[in-house]
């Protein structure tokens, strides 16, 4: 869990990054209890819609953000 953790960025860009990867990012990103701030490069990755769903949901568990910048193009 990241129990202090309030601010992050991420550039992930060109990782061969799909469905399964953003799955766990997911998760991930959803124990992070006081994030307000997260931005997220994915850009030229592989993640698709399933992926993106699972990158959606684990943002919306942090009830804490306040601002999100998330790159997918």
């Amino acid at each position: 869990m990241c129990v202090t953790l309030v601010s992050s960025s991420l550039n992930l860009e060109s990782n061969s990054i799909g469905e399964n990867g953003a799955k766990y990012l997911g998760e991930g990103i959803s124990k992070c209890a006081t994030l307000a701030s997260l931005s997220l490069n994915l850009e030229q990755n592989r993640i698709g819609e399933n992926g993106a769903k699972h990158l959606g949901e684990g943002v919306s568990k942090c009830v804490t953000l306040t601002s999100l910048k998330l790159d997918l193009s």
